[in-house]
């Protein structure tokens, strides 16, 4: 025997769900591009229940009060970003997977969706059988992605190894006492702290540092200090 309970959608009006069935929230500001996506999620074999809002705020409260399986959210809401949903059902339910679908395509939008907590992104325009397996794909633990998208990862991924790959280079030529100097630059400490520390002279010092600015590719102790702890060369200890 199916056993129905009560939702909401965003026109207030009350929806009988389906034992077992799916919950699908969609969080889109364009009516006929919500009732599209709606139409298409419910027309088919699985068994999905879909609610609708049209803003920040109602999937702030939809999130709040029934948490969803999916939520299907646009990244461009009259009252805010869908970015700001993301985050916000990610704190709600790490259960609740998160498909963008989304206009915009450019490289900050897709890996600001995906820090929030997305696990999908795809172009709006995409085919329905295309929007329905992309469902599937999600609930089963996929990530699906459209080609273009696919392509701003692999690049952001590409530029992150080649430059954990420059800078394990650079630390590789740095000497011993090279990496010593920057440590202690990284510090705070001057050039005559650092000498009386290191047994050597200022001038040594300074040597040195003439050195690590031109490995590091930087004009300055501060460029240096930043370089160093960004790039993960030296590490900064808070009680130190």
């Amino acid at each position: 025997m199916n056993v129905a309970t009560e939702g909401f959608d965003d026109r207030g009006a009350t929806s009988r769900r389906r034992a077992g069935a799916h919950r699908i929230l969609v969080v889109e500001d364009d009516p006929n591009t919500r009732e599209h996506i709606a139409e298409v999620l419910r027309g088919g074999d699985a068994p999905y229940d879909v609610d609708t809002v049209h803003n920040l705020q109602a999937a702030f409260d939809s999130l709040q009060h029934d948490p969803p399986d999916v939520m299907l959210v646009d990244l461009g809401l009259g009252d805010g970003s869908g970015i700001e949903a993301i985050r916000f059902a990610r704190q709600q339910s790490s259960d609740t997977r998160v498909l963008v679908i989304s206009i915009f395509g450019d490289e900050k939008s897709v890996v600001g969706a995906i820090e929030a907590g997305a696990q999908g992104y795809l172009l709006k325009g995409e085919a329905r059988e295309d929007l329905r397996h992309s469902v599937e794909q999600i609930l089963a633990g996929g990530a699906p992605i459209s080609p273009g998208i696919a392509a701003h990862l692999l690049r952001r991924f590409n530029e992150v190894v080649s430059r954990r790959e420059t800078d394990a280079r650079t630390t590789s030529r740095l000497t011993q006492r090279e990496y010593d100097v920057l440590t202690y630059m990284v510090k705070g400490l001057s050039y005559q702290e650092v000498a009386n520390l290191l047994g050597v002279s200022r001038n040594t010092v300074a040597s040195h540092v003439k050195r690590i600015y031109r490995k590091l590719e930087v004009n300055s102790r501060g460029e240096a200090a930043f370089e160093a702890v960004s790039r993960g060369i030296v590490t900064v200890d808070p009680d130190d």
